[in-house]
C-alpha cells in the first residue's frame, strides 16, 4: 500500500551549493530540463498522490511562484512557511502534520534525485517508519543505518546511507514539541524499539549537495 499524501522538504538554505543558491532555492535548480523538485512532483502524481505539502524558508517566494497550487503537476500543493530559520527536518514535518489527517505519509528531500518510484510503501502495521537506504556515496562513506531482515538497525556489519526518502506514521511525531527539531533522534529511537523497517535501493540516487554533483547529474541525464 502506498500513501496518498506527501511532504517535500524544501526549506534548506543550500550553503554548499552557493553561489547557485544565493538567488534560487536548491529544489528549483534545473537538471535534465526541469527543477529538481518537479521530478518528485511528477512521480508522486503519477503514483496517485494528490496532496503534497512543501515546507519553505529561504526563497520560499520563488518556490511558490514557480509551482503555484500544483495543478500544473496534477497535485494540490499546501505551503508551510517556516520563517527565516528552518525548523529542521522533524520540526518541519511536525509543522505540516495537520495535512495528513492521521494517515501515513511520504517525505522526500527536495534536493535529491533518484529513479526510485515514489512514494515508498507505508509502514507495516504497528510500525512508525519505513526508510529507503542507498549504498554509501563517496561523501558519506560510513552510512547511517543497517538493515537486518528488513528491519532498520542502528548498527550492523554493513551500514547504508539514508536516502532522504521515507514514509512515516504521524504517531512518530505526536509527542514532539513545536520548534526546531532534528529527525535522527526519532529514527534512532524507532529503530532501537523495533518500530522501523527499511529497504536498500540499488538504482540511481544523488544527493545534489554541491555544484559539482549537480553538474555530474546533469551530464548523466543529458
Amino acid at each position: 500500500m502506498r500513501p496518498t499524501r506527501a511532504l517535500l522538504l524544501a526549506a534548506g538554505r543550500g550553503e554548499r551549493m552557493r553561489p547557485l543558491t544565493d538567488t534560487m532555492p536548491k529544489p528549483l535548480l534545473p537538471v535534465g530540463g526541469k527543477p529538481l523538485i518537479v521530478w518528485h512532483l511528477e512521480k508522486l502524481a503519477a503514483a496517485g498522490v494528490r496532496e503534497v505539502a512543501i515546507n519553505t524558508s529561504w526563497r520560499g517566494d520563488a518556490l511558490r511562484a514557480a509551482l503555484g497550487d500544483g495543478a500544473a503537476y496534477g497535485v494540490a500543493i499546501r505551503w508551510f512557511d517556516e520563517g527565516p530559520e528552518p525548523l529542521e527536518t522533524a520540526g518541519g514535518i511536525r509543522n505540516a502534520l495537520a495535512l495528513f489527517g492521521g494517515e501515513p505519509f511520504a517525505v522526500v528531500n527536495g534536493d535529491v534525485w533518484t529513479d526510485l518510484p515514489l512514494p515508498p510503501p507505508v509502514p507495516a502495521p504497528g510500525r512508525l517508519a519505513h526508510l529507503v537506504l542507498v549504498p554509501n556515496p563517496l561523501q558519506h562513506p560510513n552510512g547511517d543505518f543497517a538493515i537486518e531482515c528488513g528491519e532498520l538497525r542502528l548498527t550492523g556489519p554493513l551500514r547504508h546511507t539514508f536516502a532522504g526518502i521515507a514514509t512515516y506514521h504521524p504517531a512518530l511525531f505526536e509527542r514532539l514539541a513545536p520548534g526546531r527539531r532534528p529527525l535522527k533522534p526519532l529514527l534512532d529511537r524507532a529503530a532501537h524499539a523495533g518500530l522501523a523497517t527499511a529497504e536498500l535501493y540499488g538504482g540511481q540516487w544523488v544527493d545534489v549537495g554541491t555544484p559539482e554533483r549537480l553538474a555530474q547529474l546533469a551530464a548523466s541525464l543529458a
